[in-house]
């Protein structure tokens, strides 16, 4: 066996484990300060918005130009008063894309272009995007995501519960936030492949966090009849036993992304890769950390505040301090204890921790 999963059976066992839980502050501090950095890059510098969504127009020529991307740049920009975006094709031609442009402007354009690139103005074609097609893409895409977020939370609070389903929402707001936040800081530009990034992360995301759900749904059942553990030390025991399984599949999921961001888009200057690649990145990553330290480290804050939970708190923490006043280890459990864990709490509770000592010897 691998140590990785060597180190994920141990992690199942509860063998060894870190408590996410016990540190949740620093990881709502984390995101508090992430959400916040998102947030004011959003308001400072706003989101690029595609020609999709702005309107404009598209001049592509099929012919070589006798400048570069970047003359062609500086021409189109002065020409339109806007900044326009330059992208060489697999031809050798040019894709010039401008925002907020009408139809008499685009002609204007198209004259200074076919003199400047020295291509005849009839080689040169261009398209005219309307505003009203991408305000009709931009209200879809937002009533796709109301109706998502509401479908989930209708889900989780009848699958599981209605603290789990808080949880999971304000973790995809939380993904939401953090990749909107990086499209502002980074400048990329906002079209319908982000749109559509977006929407993709949200299902990833969601899928990373019930995983840890339907394990933390497990490990609770009949928890009120044992004393070994708290709710939040049952969360905590559910993160790290799916914790190599979320690792793995956030990683295999990044690979193929990083290729497109990375490599598409950076070395070859797949410009329109970015677009979907960025979003899926930012979110994947995202939707991974949040299944794992903002989500469930929230069901158990909202789960501690329940009069059973309290009291089973301090049950278990009564029971600790009369073993440690008899100079008793917390490990240390007897026939009885085992038997009560397996009939009462379940295996996933009630699994024994080996330290090298036969259960029942003291």
């Amino acid at each position: 066996m691998s140590r990785l999963g060597n180190l994920g059976a141990r992690l199942y066992r509860g063998e060894v484990g870190y408590d996410f839980i016990r540190n949740r502050k620093i990881w709502y501090g984390i995101s508090i300060l992430i959400t916040i950095t998102a947030i004011i890059g959003v308001a400072v510098g706003g989101l690029r918005m595609g020609i999709e969504f702005k309107g404009g127009a598209v001049f592509t020529t099929d012919t070589k130009a006798q400048i570069s991307t970047a003359q062609a740049t500086d021409v189109a920009t002065e020409a339109s008063g806007h900044m326009a975006i330059v992208q060489e094709l697999g031809n050798g031609g040019l894709r010039i894309q401008i925002t907020e442009v009408d139809t008499a402007k685009a002609n204007e354009i198209k004259e200074t272009l076919s003199d400047e690139l020295g291509i005849p103005a009839n080689d040169i074609n261009a398209d005219l995007v309307g505003p009203s097609w991408g305000e009709q893409i931009a209200n879809k895409a937002w009533t796709g995501l109301g109706v998502f977020m509401i479908l989930v939370v209708i889900y989780l609070a009848i699958a599981f519960e209605w603290r789990m389903a808080v949880a999971a929402l304000i973790a995809l707001i939380h993904d939401i936030t953090i990749t909107v936040g990086v499209y502002a800081l980074v400048g990329f530009e906002v079209t319908p492949g982000t749109v559509i990034g977006l929407l993709t992360i949200l299902g990833y995301s969601l899928y990373d966090t019930v995983v840890v759900f339907d394990s933390l749904k497990e490990g609770q059942k009949d928890i009120t009849k044992q004393t070994r553990f708290t709710y939040s030390e049952i969360a905590n025991r559910s993160i790290n036993s799916t914790l190599v399984r979320s690792i793995n599949t956030t990683v295999v999921a990044l690979l193929p992304v990083a290729g497109l961001l990375f490599i598409g888009g950076g070395v070859f200057g797949a410009g329109m890769l970015n677009d979907i690649s960025l979003s899926l990145f930012v979110g994947l990553a995202a939707g991974a950390y949040s299944s794992i330290f903002i989500a469930t480290p929230l069901v158990a804050d909202l789960k501690e505040r329940d009069p059973q939970m309290k009291a089973l708190k301090k049950r278990v923490l009564a029971k600790r301090a009369a073993a440690a006043a008899k100079g008793e280890s917390p490990d240390d459990y007897g026939p009885e204890d085992l038997r009560e864990d397996a009939e009462t709490a379940g295996t996933a509770i009630g699994r024994p921790r080996s330290h090298g000592r036969t259960p029942g010897k003291r």
